[in-house]
């Protein structure tokens, strides 16, 4: 996916009153629905293993990113922009909830991903990436959490509870997703700030660029890393040699984490990132530089190969393993969002291979920033544009 900086513009926003937020914020017990907010939806679509047709959700986005569900159903959305949204029932959006740290919402920095504490009922807390500026121009990934309160659109106690160190001035390649291990550790990915300056730092184990970082709660580096007792090394850092990752996931069938990442030039990887071990970035590549020069080779010793990789790239983002009943063909795949080819794909799963491909939604036009299984059993898809949507995908029966 091309690096071009994007031009941030804050339209005017449709949103509810704050009287109304209220209510429904301090509903604690009520599991809500989205069926009667949902828009009418397009025609059924057909594919190899489940029709389906598309419903939106909610709309008015600002370039959303990351996508979370509330133990209730509702869905907190992050904009690049700054925002954070709560989905309401009916389909319309919050106020902006306020307490969030300042956010350098340049090129492809912003607010990015959202996740909620498997322990939400008791802690109340939200976790969120975004990019942190520093001194002098620098910025970079930081990893912050609140308590969403119960009686407002608000997070309390917000503090920043780890930071890539160190900062560089970039605009690009901030990763970042947060996903929470079965263990009760998170992993939390980043981006090696694409300048090629900065892209040999991925294989630089002093620095966290371009690696997994794995996590306690509280953001302190997870007992057992892989380097922890290695001079110089980063404690946190589980694995290395990534690009920029910008979906991740545990799949529910060997309990490990997977992850997708951008190439450039082609050369998009799926991964499933070990403890200690090297994933190549930017030593080895399917992709070429932008200009199409070449990088480097494609495989060399001590250093892993994908488990699949798009040449030309898509330009992935999000990844959702499907465990639901909604769409008893798809049970046990993956799904990737595309960027750069305007996609959904589908990866049928032989153990650790991808054993068939699927591109679905290309005719839709719409770039797939995030995709999340909700608590109802469908897939649910972010799409990045300045008017953005949330998207639903409504199981249908094929046409005769």
């Amino acid at each position: 996916m091309s690096s071009a900086a994007r031009d941030f513009r804050s339209p005017t926003r449709r949103t509810v009153g704050l009287g109304v937020a209220v209510a429904l914020l301090a509903g604690g017990g009520a599991t809500y629905a989205f069926a009667q907010a949902a828009k009418k939806a397009s025609e059924v679509i057909g594919s190899e293993k489940q029709a389906f047709s598309v419903e939106t959700v909610a709309e008015g986005l600002e370039r959303p990113w990351g996508l979370a569900f509330l133990p209730d159903g509702r869905m907190l959305v992050t904009e690049k922009a700054g925002r954070l949204r709560i989905v309401l029932p009916d389909g319309k959006l919050s106020a902006p909830i306020t307490g969030l740290p300042k956010v350098d919402a340049r090129g492809q920095g912003g607010l990015l991903d959202v996740a909620v504490a498997p322990d939400f009922a008791d802690t109340k807390y939200v976790y969120f990436t975004f990019a942190e500026a520093g001194e002098g121009g620098v910025n970079g990934t930081a990893l912050a959490r609140g308590k969403l309160a119960g009686n407002a659109p608000r997070l309390d106690d917000v503090s920043v509870i780890w930071r890539q160190t160190p900062k560089y001035q970039s605009n690009h390649h901030f990763g970042s997703r947060i996903v929470f291990a079965p263990d009760g550790m998170m992993f939390v990915t980043t981006g090696e700030r694409s300048a090629p300056q900065f892209r040999v730092k991925a294989q630089d184990l002093s620095e966290t660029l371009g690696k997994v970082v794995r996590l306690t709660r509280d953001g302190a580096a997870a007992a057992g890393n892989p380097f922890e007792a290695k001079d110089g090394a980063r404690p946190e850092i589980w694995s290395y040699g990534h690009r920029n990752i910008q979906g991740a996931a545990i799949n529910p069938a060997d309990g490990k984490l997977w992850t997708v990442e951008h190439g450039p030039r082609g050369g998009d990887e799926l991964n499933r990132p070990e403890a200690g071990k090297n994933y190549g970035w930017p030593v080895i590549t399917y992709g070429k530089e932008y200009s199409g020069a070449d990088i480097g080779p494609t495989e060399k010793e001590g250093m892993e190969q994908p488990i699949h990789y798009w040449v030309p790239s898509i330009g992935t983002s999000g990844l959702a393993f499907y465990t639901g009943d909604a769409y008893p063909g798809w049970k046990g795949n993956a799904f990737v969002g595309g960027l750069a080819i305007p996609t959904l794909a589908r990866l049928e799963l032989d153990g650790a291979k991808v054993s068939h491909e699927e591109r679905l939604l290309e005719t839709l036009g719409e770039r797939i920033r995030d995709v999340r299984q909700g608590p109802d059993g469908m897939l649910y898809l972010l799409t990045d544009s300045e008017e953005g949507r949330v998207l639903r995908l409504k199981p249908e029966k094929a046409k005769s």
